[in-house]
């Protein structure tokens, strides 16, 4: 079965070439004309893996293209999951299934309910890629994705294809307890290297911050029912921002370059989460004002 990916970024065209090079079909959905000349233009992907560059000529098409789509990976931002899904829902095949690898929470919800008939299943990944131009993605980091569908716990066949494209994987039926734990990781991290123009080394120097955003964080996961990802965050937090200490946050490189960040899916969603519970998180909720602010003074989009 044919994998259609929506979203040509860096994971979209990971998973694309990765998918490609074992001989399994792919097809990228493009969402306009000028992107689709734009691509043909280069010819296909292009992946650079520990210095090393490959092609792959993958074929593309628009969303308007005749066809029915049955596996389609969802893997454009968070903000575009909702409308860039849209025009493709007249494709859905009967039964089709949709894998959503969106960072934060909200959009998963989004998506799945102009698609009562599909199934969609959730993913949660931390690898590492960033588009070096445009169909051009560097591969920086091997990490893990886990996937999983809260309404339908059977794993699907089509996992022997991820198995045989060596994307590192595994299925859990908790998936959401996975989403919310990395959620809580990037409200950590993300908002502070962005405030503080730092990589994430950088907040090594602000113990006492992340360390009551961590308890707050915490206390949100475990109102919302999520007790196992409220549980060790804290030294979690401080793993990672050791681990990666050299890393720039995906949020402080989309601001760096001028684009639209996550901020809705991400702090946006833990604050209003937090107020639909009627619980208190001052800290959190402040954090969220000064990154909107220093979104607003930028000229980004706030939500």
């Amino acid at each position: 079965m044919t994998w259609h990916i929506l979203g040509a970024g860096s994971l979209g065209s990971l998973w694309a070439a990765r998918l490609a090079r074992r001989g399994l079909p792919v097809r990228l959905v493009l969402r306009d004309r000028p992107r689709l000349a734009a691509y043909e233009a280069v010819g296909g992907l292009t992946l650079v893996e520990q210095g090393t560059e490959r092609h792959y000529p993958i074929p593309a098409e628009l969303p308007s293209s005749a066809g029915p789509i049955s596996r389609l990976l969802v893997a454009c931002k968070a903000y575009d999951a909702e409308s860039a899904v849209q025009p493709l829902l007249p494709r859905l095949a009967p039964g089709a299934e949709l894998i959503l690898l969106q960072n934060g929470l909200g959009s998963q919800d989004a998506v799945a309910l102009r698609l009562p008939h599909a199934r969609c299943v959730l993913a949660s990944s931390t690898e590492g890629a960033f588009r070096e131009a445009d169909f051009r993605v560097v591969f920086a980091g091997h990490g893990f994705t886990w996937l999983g569908d809260p309404r339908q716990p059977a794993a699907p066949a089509w996992l022997d294809d991820l198995e045989q494209a060596g994307i590192p994987h595994g299925w859990t039926p908790d998936i959401l307890s996975r989403l919310w734990r990395k959620l809580a990781l990037n409200c950590a991290i993300n908002p502070l290297t962005v405030l503080y123009g730092c990589r994430n080394g950088g907040l090594a120097e602000h113990p006492a911050e992340v360390s009551v955003l961590c308890a707050e964080l915490a206390e949100l996961l475990q109102r919302c029912g999520q007790p196992d990802a409220a549980e060790g965050l804290h030294e979690e937090v401080l793993r990672v921002i050791q681990a990666t200490a050299a890393n720039y946050s995906s949020m402080y490189q989309d601001v760096a370059n001028g684009r639209r960040t996550e901020i809705s899916y991400l702090l946006g969603h833990a604050c209003a989460s937090a107020a639909r519970h009627r619980l208190s998180l001052p800290h959190l909720d402040s954090l969220h004002d000064r990154l909107r602010a220093h979104l607003a003074q930028r000229g980004l989009p706030v939500t």
